[in-house]
């Protein structure tokens, strides 16, 4: 008897299941321990925040516990309270005043960007993202709406810095390839480089957007993760953007800012009254549960205690870089500065075993099996050129601190004299539970 048929649409999903997320679920059933599990693997190539929880303990604890109201349905597009507060948050950072109605409350930011893809494109058509680029983009704005992502290739030898040049290029050469391309889409912060894009930087992009006629698509969930010198700027900021504003779709969410994957709470916002009605139609395939929204309203409340868990968060986040690249700079590991977000984008272009991606994948392999250290390929992120590698550090010091020995020794670098004795990690800090 034949296996059962599955439509182009699942095959096609099924065959972009990456080997990155077999490695990170292999890496987390068996952890490294410095007592128990010596040899087992060090994650760092998933981007979780794991900085925060004592933060957020606490206040979790004290938050009301669930009712029965809390267990009935809601508005699938999210609660009043929730998009209420979330706004007003989002409106700070934002830099100008944002209309609950505008949001759309869904599932992860992966059900935002599934949303805003599919509203925006039908199969065939593309969205042009600036690369590298955050890997999952590819499943997350093509793998239900069928849209095609065009890399816009940013300069290695400028640091992949955004251009609104390298967009225009790509924008170009798409129309005269007969391409239709209905969006822009480009993290800000950026993932996997940690740029905060600078205001005039996304001026001209935007003017780039516009004259090209189409719509940008701001993943802006590393907003509040920014430690670098350079302030964040939102892509829907009147001062960047004041006349595309209605074209412009941001997407936020819960898990980078704080530290709450898990409980997968993406948000979208757009002011076109069409894509926001079509998005909320949409959200009835990807709800977040109405004790989880619940929850996230009541952890907004308190607007000074969200001020000073975000700063303690940024402080830690700095903490965690700092120490991160004082290691790889003891070791010569070349690396791309950062200003925010949870990674580094490393070099290891010397070191690959064969030329091209095919010697990066074998580097990539080498270090998760025989180092056990999991970090992810510039390949996964569409780098154009090979060698680069997205190492996370959001976890407790001496993690990071064995993960770059051990990626050290791979290399062949010559080892530290002495032991270890790393920076303490920035979760050790002081444990009062809403406070830095």
């Amino acid at each position: 008897m034949g296996a059962p048929r599955v439509s182009r649409q699942a095959a096609r999903l099924l065959a972009d299941t990456p080997a990155i997320a077999e490695a990170h679920f292999r890496a987390e059933a068996e952890p490294y321990d410095a007592l128990t599990r010596p040899d087992g693997y060090l994650n760092l190539g998933t981007a979780e925040n794991r900085l925060l929880w004592d933060l957020l303990e606490d206040r979790l604890a004290q938050l009301p516990p669930m009712t029965e109201a809390t267990a009935r349905y809601a508005p699938l597009h999210g609660t009043a309270v929730l998009r209420g507060r979330v706004a007003a948050l989002l409106s700070d950072t934002v830099g100008t005043p944002l209309d609950a109605e505008d949001l759309v409350v869904i599932s992860g930011a992966t059900g935002a960007l599934d949303a805003i893809a599919s509203v925006l494109c039908d199969p065939g058509e593309a969205i042009v993202v600036p690369a590298p680029y955050y890997g999952a983009f590819d499943t997350d704005l093509g793998g239900r709406s069928g849209a095609r992502i065009l890399p816009a290739p940013l300069d290695p030898a400028d640091g992949f810095r955004l251009t609104a040049a390298a967009v225009d290029r790509a924008l170009s050469r798409a129309r005269e390839e007969g391409v239709t391309v209905r969006a822009v889409a480009l993290s800000s912060p950026s993932n996997p480089i940690g740029e905060v894009h600078p205001p005039e930087v996304l001026a001209e992009l935007l003017r780039v957007v516009r004259a090209h006629d189409v719509d940008l698509i701001a993943d802006e969930i590393y907003a509040h993760a920014v430690f670098g010198g350079q302030a964040f700027t939102s892509a829907a900021d009147p001062a960047v953007n004041p006349d595309w504003a209605g074209r412009t779709h941001v997407v936020w969410g819960f898990a980078k800012d704080f530290g709450l994957p898990g409980l997968k709470t993406g948000v979208l916002h757009t002011r076109d009254p069409r894509v926001r009605d079509a998005a909320r139609a949409l959200a009835y395939f990807a709800p977040v549960s109405t004790a989880t929204q619940h929850t996230l309203a009541e952890l907004l409340a308190d607007p000074e205690w969200v001020a000073s868990f975000l700063a303690a968060g940024r402080l830690r986040l700095g903490a965690s870089y700092g120490h991160l690249t004082g290691l790889l700079e003891e070791y010569g590991i070349p690396y791309a500065p950062a200003g925010a977000g949870f990674s580094v984008w490393l070099d290891l272009g010397r070191w690959l075993p064969a030329a091209g991606f095919g010697g990066e994948e074998l580097l990539w392999r080498e270090l998760f099996e025989k180092a056990k250290v999991s970090i992810l390929p510039g390949g996964a992120f569409r780098s154009p050129r090979p060698g680069w590698f997205r190492l996370c550090h959001t976890v407790d010091s001496p993690l990071v601190a064995e993960a770059v020995r051990r990626i050290a020794v791979h290399l062949g670098l010559p080892p530290r004299p002495g032991p270890h004795d790393p920076t303490p990690s920035p979760s050790s800090a002081p444990r009062n539970g809403s406070r830095p």
